[in-house]
């Protein structure tokens, strides 16, 4: 499988011979708003003190986002980038076998595939429990790696993640046709991202609630990866970590703060997992500016407001232009769509032709190449990118 992200720049504008500026890049979901004129002037103001190291341990923002949250710090481990812990985790907890969606982010799978290529784990892992029960979830695709399941999302449901359906999969029922020579061992950690990226789609705080408590019966870590909760209010369940050993959250600051650039996410881990992450982590991967930037960010209500001010408008504007276009796309809660296009692979190659970068997501496990991948930006770029559509639609018909 091909590993790729959106928001490769730097190659469109190297083939296009143009500035890296000039590309309106659509295939990565970052706030159109930019990063807040606070957030420019605490780094501005920062500069100066780029001569020292950061601080390793990050006391000062994760002192700050345990007040945000209403969490003890301690069990909190920031990163560069939630990526950083993406990779962390099953590095430190090496799972031996391992439930994850599809589609979804794909470093999840890259993540779990290098921790098994690193040899056996030097601290003992948690006691496992064994799983009971049944379900028919999961499919073991023939090209996938043996200590990968995968929960395949139904195109024909708007790949809508049925919690039940999800749980019935992480107990795995012993007597199904679907069972594998690693089948005797229970699942000892499921990824889960919500809202789901490429889908939009969001799991409502009960229904995540409720499938921890059932990773909590089974003694599966579940990771829930919130990179884009931050838009959607009240769906978080940071604050249920502190009630469940087996229940990690992660968090980004690229997607609604738009700090891609600084690389700053942190988790929050049951607080026996902290010293175990540690032991494999790096040091001093979070640099100054973003622990600074990530305080102040957090901070600005404004920005914050303007951000779902604009998030409403847009959405409501591209919803009514994909309609009128005949684009199906899939009801989204984050900033970006998903789009089920017909000759999706080459408006894609002319789109690039004009400057205009989108994901094209056939190389996510479970879509093909008639899905795209939008980022909701600016109106300006939103309606350039409607109009750029229509002509190669009609182009095509010819």
């Amino acid at each position: 499988m091909k590993f790729e992200h959106g928001g490769d720049i730097y190659r469109l504008a190297e083939e296009l011979k143009i500035q890296e500026r000039k590309v309106m890049d659509f295939s990565a979901s970052i706030n159109p708003l930019g990063v807040s004129k606070k957030v420019k002037a605490e780094i501005r103001r920062h500069l100066k003190y780029l001569h020292n190291y950061p601080d390793p341990e990050a006391k000062r923002l994760r002192k700050y986002l345990a007040q945000y949250h209403g969490i003890d710090s301690e069990m909190i481990l920031c990163g560069n980038g939630s990526t950083e812990l993406i990779y962390l985790i099953p590095q430190a907890l090496k799972p031996k076998k391992v439930l994850i969606l599809a589609p979804t982010f794909s470093e999840y799978e890259r993540a779990v595939l290098i921790s098994q290529e690193s040899g056996p784990p030097t601290q003992p892992s948690p006691s496992r429990g064994e799983g009971e029960g049944g379900g028919e979830g999961p499919i073991s695709m023939p090209c996938a790696p043996d200590p990968i399941k995968y929960f395949m999302l139904n195109e024909n449901n708007s790949f809508e993640i049925k919690p039940e359906e999800f749980i019935d999969a992480m107990r795995e029922n012993k007597d199904s046709e679907l069972r594998t020579p690693n089948s005797a061992l229970s699942y000892d950690m499921a990824f889960l991202c919500n809202p789901n990226n490429p889908t939009g789609r969001l799991l409502k705080k009960d229904a995540v609630i409720k499938i921890a408590d059932a990773a909590k019966e089974l003694k599966c870590y579940l990771i829930v990866d919130e990179a884009f909760i931050d838009f959607c209010l009240g769906d978080s369940v940071i604050n249920e970590v502190q009630n469940n050993p087996y229940l990690i959250v992660l968090r980004s600051m690229t997607k609604f703060y738009a700090l891609s650039g600084l690389r700053i996410g942190y988790g929050v881990f049951p607080q026996p997992l902290i010293d175990v992450l540690k032991k494999y982590k790096e040091p001093w991967t979070v640099n100054n500016l973003a622990q600074r930037a990530a305080v102040v960010a957090l901070k600005d209500k404004v920005y914050r407001d303007e951000t779902f001010r604009l998030m409403r408008e847009e959405k409501r504007f591209l919803e009514k232009k994909f309609k009128k276009l005949g684009i199906e796309f899939s009801f989204s809660q984050a900033n970006f769509y998903l789009l089920r296009i017909d000759g999706a692979e080459e408006i894609c190659k002319r789109l690039k032709i004009k400057g205009i970068l989108v994901r094209h997501c056939s190389n996510f496990r479970g879509l093909d190449s008639r899905y795209i991948r939008v980022a909701v930006k600016s109106h300006r770029e939103n309606t350039i990118l409607i109009r750029e559509l229509a002509e190669i639609k009609e182009v095509m018909k010819q």
